[in-house]
């Protein structure tokens, strides 16, 4: 029993040691190799693929206009009636979608990039919230693009015309 607490409170130590000094003591290996990233492969990976994932280009129609690429995906079933970020209930029969950056208010041109169907869409909530993904669409809106049955779909978003109000 003495010994098993004598080695938890050495390990204790060697970690507060750590801690305090910011580099481990028992590695020699440690302290001699610099760091190249702060961010894990896993978490670079996931940046990598969110930057691919989105791609912005400027559109043929005027210099102003941005159109943007990735991948859209059907609101969940389970926040029908729920506030959103602009204050109104999400409703699925309604033509709405949820964008990260995009004002509220905006209305949007979403292009299924396989079928060519399209649907303009109002921004009225804050979303998706992963990183491969670029908007969020009601089930009405993401059944005129033609991807109800998968849920998920290469989009392009054309923005027809910002928000007077700039609440984001």
């Amino acid at each position: 029993m003495q010994t098993s607490k004598l080695v938890f409170f050495a390990v204790i130590g060697l970690a507060m040691f750590e801690f305090s000094f910011g580099q481990p003591c028992y590695s020699a290996a440690a302290t001699t190799a610099p760091k190249t990233s702060q961010a894990s492969p896993k978490i670079a990976s996931s940046t990598k693929s969110a930057t691919k994932s989105h791609a912005i280009v400027r559109s043929h129609k005027s210099d102003s206009s941005l159109t943007l690429k990735g991948i859209a995906v059907v609101y969940s079933d389970r926040l029908n009636g729920r506030k959103t970020a602009s204050g109104q209930r999400f409703s699925q029969k309604q033509m709405t979608a949820a964008h990260r950056t995009l004002p509220l208010g905006t209305k949007v041109l979403v292009t299924n990039v396989r079928s060519k169907q399209s649907v303009e869409v109002v921004i009225n909530d804050r979303g998706p919230w992963h990183a491969d993904r670029i908007i969020d669409l009601s089930a009405a809106a993401a059944a005129q693009v033609g991807m109800h049955k998968t849920g998920k779909a290469l989009v392009k978003l054309e923005i027809l015309s910002e928000s007077a109000v700039k609440n984001s």
